[in-house]
């Protein structure tokens, strides 16, 4: 195993990027939704909807969303019926946002808010139905014991559903795909953030993130069964999907 790893295109010391990562969610915290709103052009939102409806919620089910930050993917899985689910993000500012959009939209009932690192989940082997990660993967550190660490939790049948930035499929569309996450992106979090690098961070972390076929070969070398993936939006994102036979 490497002494270092990526953090955005630079180079880090493997034990830095944990914090070098908390440290750009929590500068982004409270500007995190409008940036994502303004950053996808609102066209997250459809893509969650989708992720979520593909979790297939249901009462008798419990959910663990890794990396959930602001609550996107819990509050839909609640809302389309599914069943406890524990809210859960390294990043004490992120969970604090989200535990106060449930507050605000009522919808505490039913959700257990926890600080967990994705990579050493502090919860029993089997012990969950689904396990959810949308647009955290890519920042983790180790992204092969992530997966092994869903699989360990989920009871056989389980399913593991991950969201996240992938490979652009349409060759046309890749010099306005380049052109907007390195010009614009980072001056929109200048602008609305005040946080320009974080914002460049994230659009460098996606560059370097695996492609639909080498994220899949990851899932089936940690376990899972059943490994499929669907592009969203030409491949700028794909939801990837795999079971605990």
């Amino acid at each position: 195993m490497s002494d270092t790893v990526d953090f955005g295109f630079t180079s880090v010391p493997r034990a830095e990027k944990a914090t070098l990562v908390r440290g750009v969610f929590a500068r982004v915290a409270r500007r995190y939704d409008l940036m994502n709103d303004l950053m996808s052009l609102g066209i997250h939102r459809v893509w969650k909807r989708d992720f979520v409806a593909a979790l297939d919620p249901r009462p008798n089910a419990a959910l663990l969303d890794l990396a959930g930050g602001t609550g996107d993917i819990t509050f839909g899985w609640r809302r389309r019926g599914g069943g406890p689910a524990v809210l859960s993000d390294v990043n004490e500012a992120m969970l604090r946002v989200g535990r106060d959009r449930a507050t605000a939209h009522g919808l505490l009932a039913g959700i257990s808010f926890a600080v967990i690192d994705a990579e050493r989940i502090a919860l029993p082997d089997r012990s969950v139905d689904r396990v959810s990660i949308a647009f955290g993967l890519r920042n983790c550190t180790d992204k092969d014991a992530v997966l092994a660490e869903a699989r360990r939790v989920l009871r056989p049948g389980g399913r593991f559903l991950c969201l996240e930035f992938s490979r652009l499929r349409i060759e046309a569309l890749s010099p306005l795909y380049e052109a907007w996450s390195f010009s614009v992106l980072p001056r929109l979090g200048a602008a609305v953030a005040k946080d320009e690098g974080s914002y460049r961070y994230l659009a460098e972390s996606i560059r370097t993130f695996p492609d639909q076929e080498t994220l899949a070969g990851m899932m089936t070398a940690a376990g899972f069964g059943q490994v499929r993936w669907r592009d969203l939006s030409g491949g700028i994102a794909a939801i990837h999907a795999g079971t605990r036979l």
